[in-house]
């Protein structure tokens, strides 16, 4: 009997078509890849400290890549990506300028999607490869990565603000190999797991044909294997609760200035009367040493007459505690000429302010100084450098602080941002510091992310150099962080800000097992650097020798 005429053949019952994902995939991906790598960059770093997605923020890229999309699609979507994140990430530029904030992040935005750029390249030539070629590709990337990160630290004078490693400031356990390769070990680690997780997801998708064992992606296998390496330094951080000593009680004093009147000569006495009556609720405690912010009196303290130095001695000898604060100084060069120090005094109640003091050596570029100024001496009419320049320090030593209770103490002073920088905390620590002390002014920032974000990279500091760190801030975060990382006693009002005009005492405490003792670190400075730049020749070879495909020699 033939079929009814009404029925269609066979081989077009179940002939559907295409998926709507098929039909639009070519604006969907992007969209998705775009909308994902945002959400997930801006949501790994603070203040929104959702860490875990640093594992895996920039797997849709990565998986895209190894997708073989056209250059001139792929790099708008990465790069646009990053703009957007970064722009987003340092929004509380906009209290300083919204030109600065459209300029900056794109701009680093742009030079961290020059790593998403050697992805496009060398992802795909790492499929059809070797177990080894595969994995030496995916570590060349990864150190790649931290390289680019490591010439943040010093192109345009320097502005490595949230290295990955930063997105893992309340996750101690992976901060603990800071120890030994500095921030950018962590960076490699997360790294290594993106491109391993997404190297995974590809092969479970696209790579059918491979059975067995052989589903197995070699890249996802080394990128635990890293990951799991990274954890042999939680030892030190699992064992850290006894065998402590006390290195002294610390008094920070946050006055919260608003940055619109700190300057003004007209609000200089009330500004001087608040500091005292801090002062003098923070000597209540019995501290061993009292903190004030970066540039906390309205007026030079040295050099520019004797009226700041006679009152701020006067201060310190009616609390009885030495002061540790931050000021500007100014000085006579030979030549003549007169130069401004962003500085840290200490004020002892009997011998009265130290002669030795300490200069900001990494200055802030327009904010402190104006770059290039025959060329660019102009924008000193739109900056709040005026006319003159801050002058930098050199390498200085801490600062001696006696105490009631404790042996006398060396404190590593550190001004403004100078704690997103590892260097000069390392110098610091080689030069006999016990603790760090960062004394800055985030009221600049309004109450955005700025304070949180700055607050993550003195912990990266306390975990190279296994030396605690308190922090003072004119408005924003204030607490001390100990040797492994962990903070400890961050200053908030009844509502939980951090933003308030109070004090408070802390107890800083330090592992005896890391009393004047250095890190691998320390000890060695950027060795991982090194290291780095030999995977990156690895996988570079990798890429330019290994020409076996599946189809001959699967893996």
């Amino acid at each position: 009997m033939s079929k009814p005429s009404y029925l269609a053949p066979e081989s077009d019952m179940f002939n559907t078509g295409p998926s709507y994902w098929q039909t639009n995939a070519w604006w969907m991906a992007p969209l998705a890849v775009f909308a994902l790598t945002v959400a997930m960059t801006v949501f790994s770093f603070p203040p929104f400290n959702a860490g875990e997605l640093a594992y895996i923020f920039a797997v849709p890229a990565i998986f895209w890549a190894f997708k073989r999309p056209r250059l001139k699609v792929f790099l708008p979507v990465v790069f646009g990506a990053q703009a957007a994140a970064w722009t987003i990430l340092l929004a509380w530029l906009h209290n300083v300028t919204w030109l600065g904030l459209f300029l900056l992040g794109p701009f680093v935005g742009a030079w961290i999607g020059l790593w998403y750029a050697a992805v496009w390249w060398a992802a795909p030539r790492a499929l059809g490869k070797p177990a080894p070629v595969r994995v030496a590709i995916m570590l060349g990337l990864a150190g790649l990565w931290v390289l680019i990160e490591w010439t943040r630290l010093w192109f345009l004078s320097g502005f490595p603000w949230l290295p990955l490693a930063a997105s893992q400031w309340t996750r101690p356990f992976l901060l603990q190999v800071a120890a030994v390769t500095g921030a950018g070990g962590i960076s490699f680690v997360l790294i290594c797991f993106n491109l391993g997780a997404a190297a995974g997801l590809y092969r479970l998708f696209f790579e059918r044909e491979l059975k067995g064992l052989r589903r197995r992606s070699p890249e996802f296998m080394a990128a635990l294997l890293v990951l799991g390496t990274s954890f042999l330094w939680v030892g030190d951080y699992m064992d850290s609760s006894g065998r402590r000593e006390r290195v002294a009680l610390i008094a920070v004093v946050e006055p919260n200035i608003p940055q619109a009147v700190k300057w003004d000569p007209a609000k200089a006495d009330g500004i001087l009367d608040a500091l005292a009556k801090l002062t003098e609720r923070a000597s209540l405690t019995f501290p061993d040493l009292i903190l004030w912010p970066e540039s906390a009196m309205p007026f030079a303290l040295k050099g520019d007459g004797p009226e700041a130095r006679q009152w701020v001695e006067s201060l310190a000898r009616r609390v009885n505690t030495p002061l540790l604060i931050g000021g500007d100084s100014v000085e006579t060069l030979p030549d003549g000429t007169r130069a401004w120090y962003n500085a840290a005094f200490v004020v002892d109640p009997e011998a009265g302010l130290r002669e030795h003091y300490y200069k900001k050596r990494h200055l802030v570029p327009f904010g402190e100084y104006v770059p290039f100024r025959p060329l660019l001496g102009w924008l000193s009419k739109i900056t709040d450098v005026g006319e003159g320049d801050f002058h930098p320090g050199g390498i200085s030593g801490p600062l001696i602080c006696g105490t009631r209770r404790t042996d006398v103490f060396a404190a590593g002073p550190l001004i403004c941002y100078e704690d997103i920088f590892p260097n000069l905390t390392r110098d610091n620590t080689e030069l006999g510091a016990d603790l760090h002390v960062v004394l800055t002014n985030n009221g600049w920032f309004g109450q955005g992310g700025a304070a949180w974000q700055h607050a993550a990279h003195s912990i990266l500091r306390a975990v190279e150099t296994r030396r605690p760190v308190v922090r003072c801030s004119n408005g924003g975060w204030n607490g001390w962080i100990d040797e492994f990382g962990r903070t400890h006693d961050v200053m908030t009002n009844p509502d939980g800000s951090i933003y308030l005009r109070g004090t408070h005492t802390f107890d800083v405490r330090r592992s005896t097992s890391w009393k004047e003792r250095e890190t691998f670190y320390v000890r060695h400075g950027d060795w991982f650097l090194w290291a780095c730049a030999g995977l990156l020749v690895l996988g570079l070879a990798a890429v330019r020798f290994g020409h076996l495909r599946v189809a001959s020699r699967p893996d």
